[in-house]
């Protein structure tokens, strides 16, 4: 529930496109690196590009890092297959189908059908299965079921009739997340964490079962589990642990973990990773949340990882936590540079328009890195945030604080394959396009370093009220992330940023008002299909935030639509007052949050962060022609690589920088496949 993705504001992509195939793949290493002269975008499709990002410093790591690094990557890796069968329970056999054709077809491999069906591939490789990543639709093969029939039968690949069916029949499992709240959320949606006859209502009744009232340290039920019927008729957990679903690829994770603890930093870490090993072997949610505990407290390590069942955004329900992994190296030049935000936590607390109760009285266990990611897998890849929270549990936030990291080299290879296509065609003026120009990258740290750090980390929930999962339902992702949002914004214009030194004057904090107004309302749009409405949680919080202050600033004219050319702008006349509109808000956000108000929460992200206005709408697609970029952007991961003696021992681990998206995924399907195609 705690992260942010680049959100498509300020800094555009301009793309080199690269090979579109499966050839040799051609890398570099981090030794003979020159950032000049990288190249950063490799492939365009669909959607999507696909850029690669470095690992600077690697080589001033001792080996006892990099071993590190390495074990936790492979752990991540290990384990991959969980997010494709998580996302639906047809992908593991569509993604090995495909494998296995573009690996062994013997025919003809080119003309409109065959690039048509590698563009169908690399779209599904990208988003873990037949799913789109962020608009959640099913792909649509643009080449004949014909074809396909030829090219299973040709190469031998496994693909019954019935997956078949599914992925040429549109209306068949069409969404693999539902937040429709004129259906039933968890039969609407594809995603394999209920059994198919389980609905809504009984999942409600099932967990409302299992609560304690006054429990001030909650376990997050659900979060580790698929919930199915069983041969009696009743509910029953089937839960993620080795020897029960999922086993297999955590027990290969677990070898890997148990080699990282030897080489761990410091006791605390150790204790950590052995804690989630722990967790692996027995499901248990208590041992979940020691883990966490553990891991908020590992704070002196130059490595660390997040992994595990974490975020619940797949979840219409927002209970059952996707498999991630993100291995990282600590920044301390540029953590130090924003530590500042960090230090000054309390401060920015005690300065908030919350109600006063709704203020902590004393922010505890804030640590805030930024951080170069090494190795990313799961839900984490190929898509990446770019800001990291955790853990989500509010009551471990509240008695031992958080971790939050912006990862610097993520960030850094989105700004050097940018431009400025999107700016010179959706700003309103010159001005704003210099702010952006000038302000957007460091604009767009500070936001998420604030979003992450004091937002989520914000606030506190009135007691006798249970968690946001449980009071809000399908809405406590997209108010929480709006609510760091607000956070964010809020801060981007005070004074108080000035005189910390992150940022030269409140210049910087208009650019982010311009760019944030500027994609919630217009920009993000160009990611929805014409008579789709806003179901993502991020885009649907860009637009209630926007939409809301755009509304209520109206008698004030602090935000003007403006027609020009055939062309619309929303233009900010008066940024004092939008950040008293954003005060407003994040005080209201909080108090729904913290009182558990169903019904406002409702209201406010159905009547502001949901419908779309069709005639906007099709103007932004008109005018996202004219930008080259695609609207969404992944990674291809470097490559580590040990170096042994005769011996077999480990001497040292150099990094690679692969250039071939599928040649990737190809690579990983054959090293880290470790369940069968039905769980």
């Amino acid at each position: 529930m705690q992260r942010s993705f680049l959100a498509f504001l300020a800094l555009p992509l301009l793309l080199a496109c690269g090979s579109p195939g499966a050839g040799p793949d051609k890398t570099n290493t981090a030794d003979t690196l020159a950032t000049d002269t990288f190249k950063w975008e490799v492939d365009q499709f669909g959607d999507v590009r696909i850029l690669r990002y470095q690992v600077p410093g690697w080589e001033q790591l001792s080996l006892q890092q990099k071993k590190l690094a390495y074990y936790l990557t492979m752990a991540g890796l290990s384990a991959r297959d969980i997010i494709w069968d998580q996302n639906y329970r047809h992908n593991l056999t569509v993604r090995r189908a495909l494998e296995t054709i573009i690996k062994d077809y013997k025919g003809e491999r080119s003309g409109a059908e065959w690039d048509a069906f590698m563009t169908y591939a690399k779209e599904i490789f990208f988003a873990n299965g037949i799913h789109h990543h962020y608009g959640m639709d099913k792909f649509t093969p643009e080449f004949p079921r014909a074809y396909m029939d030829t090219l299973v039968a040709a190469s031998g690949a496994k693909l019954p009739k019935e997956v078949v069916d599914i992925l040429f029949d549109p209306a068949i499992d069409a969404k693999k997340v539902s937040l429709d709240k004129d259906k039933d959320l968890v039969l609407a949606s594809a995603v394999n964490f209920y059994g198919d006859d389980v609905n809504a209502k009984e999942v409600d009744a099932f967990y409302t079962a299992m609560e304690v009232k006054g429990d001030t340290t909650p376990l997050s039920y659900g979060l580790n589990s698929k919930l199915v019927r069983g041969k009696d008729g009743k509910l029953m957990e089937r839960t993620w642990k080795i020897g029960g679903m999922y086993g297999a690829a955590l027990q290969e994770s677990v070898k890997w973990l148990e080699q990282a603890m030897d080489v761990a930093e410091n006791d605390q870490q150790r204790k950590a990773i052995k804690l989630l090993i722990e967790y692996y072997r027995t499901g248990d949610l208590k041992t979940w949340d020691d883990f966490n505990v553990a891991w908020v407290q590992d704070t002196a390590g130059t490595v660390d990882f997040i992994q595990g069942f974490v975020e619940v955004y797949n979840d219409p329900l927002g209970k059952r936590g996707s498999y991630e992994s993100i291995v990282e190296v600590n920044d301390p030049i540029a953590t130090k540079s924003m530590s500042v935000i960090q230090e000054n936590a309390q401060w920015f607390e005690d300065h908030s328009p919350l109600l006063p109760e709704h203020k902590k009285k004393k922010v505890v266990g804030i640590t805030y890195r930024f951080i170069n990611a090494v190795g990313e897998s799961g839900d984490a890849a190929p898509s990446t945030p770019i800001g990291v929270n955790l853990p989500n549990a509010d009551w471990i936030r509240k008695d031992h604080g958080s971790k939050s990291i912006s990862l610097g080299n993520i960030i850094d290879a989105y700004d050097k394959s940018s431009g400025q296509s999107s700016l010179k065609e959706f700003c309103y003026d010159q001005a704003e396009i210099d702010r952006a120009v000038k302000y957007g990258s460091l604009a767009g740290n500070l936001h998420t370093a604030l979003h992450e750090v004091v937002g989520h980390a914000s606030g506190q929930i009135e007691p006798g009220i249970g968690g946001p999962d449980a009071t809000l339902k399908s809405y406590a992702s997209t108010l929480e992330e709006g609510r760091a949002d607000l956070v964010a914004l809020y801060f981007m214009m005070d004074p108080k940023m000035v005189e910390l030194g992150v940022m030269p004057s409140l210049d910087a904090g208009k650019a982010e008002y311009d760019g944030y107004i500027r994609n919630g309302l217009m920009v993000q749009l160009r990611r929805l299909k014409m008579g789709k409405q806003v179901e993502e949680a991020h885009m649907r919080n860009r637009q209630w935030v926007s939409a809301w202050v755009y509304e209520k600033g109206q008698p004030d004219s602090v935000i003007v639509k403006v027609e020009r050319d055939g062309k619309t702008y929303f233009h900010i006349r008066d940024y004092d007052k939008l950040r008293t509109l954003f005060g407003d808000l994040l005080r209201e956000v909080q108090r729904i949050k913290s009182q558990g108000d169903f019904q406002a929460g409702h209201d406010l992200v159905e009547n502001y962060g949901v419908k779309v206005d069709p005639t906007l709408h099709a103007e932004i697609l008109k005018r996202a022609e004219n930008i080259k970029t695609a609207p969404y952007a992944g990674f291809i991961q470097p490559r580590l690589l040990p170096v042994t003696d005769a011996n077999g021992n480990i001497t040292d681990v150099k990094v690679e920088y692969p250039d071939d998206f599928v040649q990737q995924m190809l690579e990983y399907g054959e090293k880290y496949s470790f369940l069968p195609a039905v769980n």
